[in-house]
């Protein structure tokens, strides 16, 4: 079942999640969840704020992506297609040492239509769980490190343009506050 995906100025988006410590079979189906809404969107990532739940989750799929990138996952490097989609509960992602950063065109899927310029680091290390409680460590670069650390952000209420430099605000400034605008009247609709 595909959830409703929040758009940005609703108010969830904004909220630090909170750690998941019940990994049981409630949890697994919002998951797989939020697996089926991000491939519905033809996203590569959802946190769970963009769903209306402030939880330490988010899911990431790269398989369908041309986008070179490296990984390995618990010390080994099993195909994409074995290890993905992922699900991490609890991420905390560490900036692999003397690692630059590099800038790269970001969307959101809750900021349909608007992108911009983003500076991440090109390299991580992510601990996490998986959807039955699991431990793992995921370390990787190029546009997988730059998901996880965009869908982490969400976790913690941060937004990407909030890492956008000025001029790349600006930019899209204007088509923000219309994305803000619509939030709030949709808002105001009965249900």
């Amino acid at each position: 079942m595909s959830l409703r995906i929040v758009h940005y100025n609703e108010p969830v988006l904004r909220k630090k999640g909170e750690k998941v410590a019940k990994f049981d079979p409630a949890f697994a189906r919002l998951a797989n969840e939020m697996i089926e809404t991000m491939h519905a969107a033809a996203g590569i990532g959802l946190a769970a704020q963009q769903v209306g739940r402030p939880l330490m989750l988010c899911v990431a799929d790269l398989r369908d992506t041309e986008a070179a990138f490296t990984w390995t996952l618990d010390g080994a490097r099993p195909p994409r297609e074995l290890f993905m989609p992922l699900v991490f509960a609890n991420p905390e992602v560490t900036v692999t040492p003397g690692t630059p950063e590099t800038v790269y065109e970001e969307g959101c899927l809750s900021f349909p239509k608007i992108r911009g310029d983003v500076a991440r680091r090109d390299a991580i290390a992510v601990t996490f769980q998986d959807e039955r409680g699991v431990p793992h460590t995921l370390t990787c670069d190029g546009l997988l490190a730059r998901c996880i650390q965009h869908e982490v952000d969400h976790l913690h209420g941060v937004l990407f343009i909030d890492r956008m430099d000025k001029k790349t605000r600006a930019a899209v400034e204007e088509a923000v506050k219309a994305l803000a605008k619509e939030t709030r009247a949709a808002a105001k609709k009965p249900l």
